[in-house]
């Protein structure tokens, strides 16, 4: 079965859809009770995102083989990537059971439990993938990023630097070494990162992270030009191939009144038994805080994070049944005003279940989530919105600076200062609005300098707002030893420093683009 599974996924990795699902019916044929050809249909229907039917046929195959390791991982990394999270970790929590003798399957659950937001698993998966075979890079490369997620900087360093040893051009290690620590005239990458640059310039995904480990690194050897260069270099390539988003219309939707008729219209009352739990949605624009906020209620007593989960978009999505491709578009939003919203509360707390465990509270960080401020409120009754906000130089500096995941679109107006604004703009009227029909006692807005300078009242604020008792641990956020899957995950485990504050005038007259774009948000000084 092993050797069937395997063929036929070379075959499927190469685009012989054909061929695997003719060898597929003809070991149907051959014995209807195998479940290697149904599983080969199951991950041909995926592929085709005919999910489904995918579902179906990983059933079935589960049933005919429901102790069968590569079953029951394949179709757990379907589950992950359809959003159903917590049945996606009992697939793999049971295969995980079975002690993966495959490397492949090992490194796979890995990524699955990465996924789901359960790191210390998603180690344990990839150290038993390397020890069963070390060779490959990305299997030493899986391992580093769960170990930087989980805060062991040493041991992320080390299994870094042994995937690049496999693969001296395997430029996401490289770019990743350069995020874990500060680099120095004496100590840094830059011949490392050049040579790699001019590799890979032709491929804008790369030219994209190498570049910016480039002006990560000349920021912190305080050459702010150099930096600006790199960044605008290592963009360029992005500007020009980027999918167009309509921002203005998905902004424009989530405004939209709900439908007369609709029962969202009863609008904040209160939750059933089964929406009992209180999540705290954390949201806002990346790079301004939304981490170091999750980090701060997450060290209390009574508080557990979820990291950032897309469950709530993606239970919207599945609910309006909206024809686009895209989980948050303008149609999906629109459509959301007619839904019954208790509905989906109810199915979003049965899906975090596991990761809330016996906590009282937890924090949903996906920071997107402003664009639903109004649906959660009305979806789930006993939940709380906290919105970060940030100078708006520095908000939009910090966007256009970070390397934001290229998986989606949502981000590309990070690639110019001026799409940058933009969106800005557009985020500070939305907020504006949401401030003013929002009840003020379930959402709450944050500014990022009032957490560094007055860290203690502010803190007070956070969790009067969230109905939680003073925690002294909550001042001593850097100590959670939580895993932080985020750009964020070096910077969080330092305690409070303001050197972010006003970081765009260190770049002085390169900004003038981002400035005048802003217009009157942006500060004078």
């Amino acid at each position: 079965m092993l050797h069937v599974i395997d063929e036929n996924l070379l075959f499927m990795a190469k685009g012989e859809y054909e061929t695997v699902h003719a060898n597929a019916m003809a070991l149907i044929r051959s014995n209807v009770s195998d479940p290697a050809p149904y599983l080969l249909l199951a991950k041909l229907c995926f592929d085709y995102e005919n999910y489904v039917k995918a579902r179906e046929l990983f059933e079935k195959s589960v049933s005919l083989a429901p102790d069968n390791i590569r079953v029951l991982t394949y179709f757990s990394q379907a589950l992950t990537q359809l959003g159903e999270h917590d049945e996606a970790r009992l697939f793999a929590d049971r295969a995980a059971s079975l002690e993966p003798s495959s490397a492949h399957i090992a490194d796979t659950l890995g990524v699955v439990y990465s996924r789901l937001g359960f790191h210390e698993k998603a180690v344990l998966c990839f150290q038993q993938a390397v020890s069963l075979d070390v060779k490959p890079a990305n299997y030493h490369y899986n391992l580093a990023a769960s170990l930087q997620f989980l805060g062991d900087f040493e041991a992320a360093k080390t299994a870094y630097e042994q995937s690049l040893s496999r693969d001296p051009e395997f430029y996401r290690a490289l770019v990743s070494l350069v995020s874990l620590e500060k680099q120095s005239a004496e100590k840094n990458r830059i011949d490392a990162l050049l040579i790699s640059y001019q590799r890979w310039k032709r491929d804008s995904d790369a030219a994209l992270y190498i570049g910016h480990a480039l002006a990560k690194t000349y920021e912190d050897l305080g050459d702010y030009t150099t930096s600006f260069e790199w960044l605008k270099k290592a963009k360029s390539g992005k500007c020009a191939t980027a999918n167009a988003f309509s921002y203005e219309r998905v902004f424009s939707a989530a405004q939209e009144p709900a439908v007369s008729n609709c029962t969202t219209n009863k609008a904040f009352d209160t939750p059933s038994d089964k929406q009992s739990s209180s999540p705290i949605f954390i949201v806002g624009l990346p790079r301004t805080g939304t981490t170091l906020v999750d980090r701060i209620l997450s060290s209390h007593r009574d508080v557990i994070s979820g990291g950032e989960l897309n469950t709530f978009a993606e239970l919207v999505k599945r609910a309006t049944n909206s024809k686009s491709n895209l989980v948050l578009d303008a149609q999906t939003l629109s459509q959301a005003n007619t839904l019954n919203l208790h509905n989906v509360g109810e199915q979003y707390v049965e899906a975090t279940s596991a990761l809330r465990g016996n906590a009282i509270r937890f924090t949903d960080k996906m920071p997107l989530n402003f664009f639903y401020a109004k649906l959660i409120l009305k979806a789930l009754p006993n939940a709380r919105i906290i919105v970060l906000r940030r100078g708006a130089m520095d908000s939009c500096l910090s966007n256009y600076r970070q390397l934001l995941t290229t998986q989606h679109s949502y981000y590309d107006y990070t690639y110019s200062l001026k799409t940058t604004a933009q969106f800005y703009r557009k985020f500070d009227q939305l907020i504006g609005h949401w401030r003013a029909s929002l009840p003020n006692n379930r959402f709450m807005e944050v500014q990022y300098e009032d957490i560094v300078f007055n860290q203690q009242a502010t803190t007070e604020k956070l969790l009067k707002f969230c109905d939680l008792e003073w925690d002294d641990a909550c001042l001593r956020f850097h100590e959670n030893k939580a895993p932080v899957s985020t750009a964020s995950s070096v910077q969080v485990r330092k305690p409070l420093y303001s050197s972010s504050i006003g970081r765009w005038k260190r770049y002085g007259d390169l900004l003038h683009e981002l400035k005048d774009s802003l217009g009157d948000l942006a500060e004078d000084v």
